[in-house]
């Protein structure tokens, strides 16, 4: 590359957000080009960048939808220091390009830099695009998207996938990995990095009711918070686990599985398909717009998953259905099958090269 200033990568909040811009990260410096990424200090980002040797520049800025009275008056002070921040963060960088991957830091930041005459690259990753993207889809060029359609026709968005982490993507193919496999049936139980309550409360219940015979194998990310109260309930239900708070190796867990029940994240959905595994999908009911459902029909929608709604699922309903998928082995197979045909696994890759490119377009005809 020509110049050595560096894409500052604006992503944080949570895993479904850091994760894909981690993976994007590693590409960009592959191809020899300096990153520095703009965080929250409050996000996931500022206990899983630094580790990275990633220069990390943090800014004051956190969400303000359903957050009270009080919290919308202070709106305005809160956004304008934000502002503020980014724009010094910008100014003394001085990065060739900015990528916006989701979370708060994404939306001053990405405002600064056009202000700024930085070229700003975002990338949306759930099917339903978040507010955020939608107001920086205005100024974004090009728009990048996970799943197909996020945007309107008119942002013209190029669909590039969902960055997941190499270790997945380097899995072996399912028919594979199923081909050997007898005994019990394997269950991973996810519930995203933080975990899902609803989910840990249920599962063991639901296996209590199935003869010894036909549990399957199940291992369990629980989150910290609930990892002790789930726990317990594995205890007094007599179903054996192995139990984690968080699992750092999801590439062996996937690889591990026959199927997987789960939330349906943007960053699981990509990395469901990537190692090809099926998957009993609940959407987190409180997510913004309910994106997370329309994340889910994508699997849905070419059999590589169920989709069922929280609401409707009870402990006896799910014993029913796992008793039927974990005991049809060619089942299980047609759906990791079927997921990973819409694997996109060079996503990371392809965004690399899309900033890339803009960036020498910059260099040549600056706008």
């Amino acid at each position: 590359m020509s110049t050595q200033a560096p894409v500052l990568i604006m992503a944080g909040g949570t895993g479904g957000h850091v994760f894909p811009a981690l993976a994007v990260a590693e590409r960009l410096q592959q191809h020899d080009m300096p990153v520095v990424w703009m965080g929250t200090p409050q996000g996931l980002e500022a206990q899983l960048v630094p580790a990275t040797g990633i220069p990390m520049e943090l800014i004051s800025v956190s969400g303000l939808r359903g957050t009270g009275l009080k919290r919308l008056l202070a709106a305005p002070l809160m956004l304008s220091r934000a502002l503020w921040q980014a724009a010094a963060v910008l100014r003394r960088i001085n990065p060739c390009l900015a990528l916006g991957m989701g979370g708060f830091a994404s939306g001053p930041g990405g405002l600064m830099a056009r202000c700024l005459g930085i070229p700003l690259v975002i990338h949306e990753q759930n099917a339903l695009a978040g507010f955020t993207n939608r107001c920086l889809s205005r100024i974004a060029n090009p728009v990048l998207e996970g799943f197909p359609n996020s945007f309107p026709a008119t942002r013209q968005a190029l669909c590039v996938g969902n960055p997941v982490r190499a270790s997945i993507a380097d899995l072996p193919k399912p028919e594979q990995r199923f081909s050997e496999r007898r005994g019990l049936a394997r269950l991973l139980v996810l519930g995203g990095s933080q975990g899902a309550w609803q989910l840990n409360r249920w599962v063991p219940e639901a296996l209590a009711a199935m003869a010894p015979t036909e549990r399957p194998a199940v291992w369990h990310q629980t989150g910290s918070k609930w990892h002790d109260a789930t726990a317990q309930l594995y205890n007094e239900t007599g179903v054996e686990a192995r139990l984690m708070p968080f699992i750092q190796d999801m590439a062996e867990a996937y690889g591990w599985a026959d199927l997987v029940l789960c939330r349906a994240g943007a960053l699981t959905v990509a990395e469901l398909a990537t190692a090809g595994v099926g998957a009993i999908l609940v959407p987190f009911p409180h997510a913004v717009g309910d994106h997370q459902t329309a994340n889910a029909r994508f699997l849905e929608q070419s059999g590589a998953a169920l989709l069922h709604q929280q609401a409707a699922l009870t402990p006896a309903y799910l014993t029913e259905l796992l008793r039927g998928l974990l005991s049809d082995r060619t089942r299980l197979l047609a759906m990791a099958s079927a997921a990973q045909r819409l694997a996109q696994p060079d996503a990371a890759e392809r965004i690399a090269m899309h900033c890339l490119d803009r960036i020498s377009a910059h260099e040549v005809n600056p706008c």
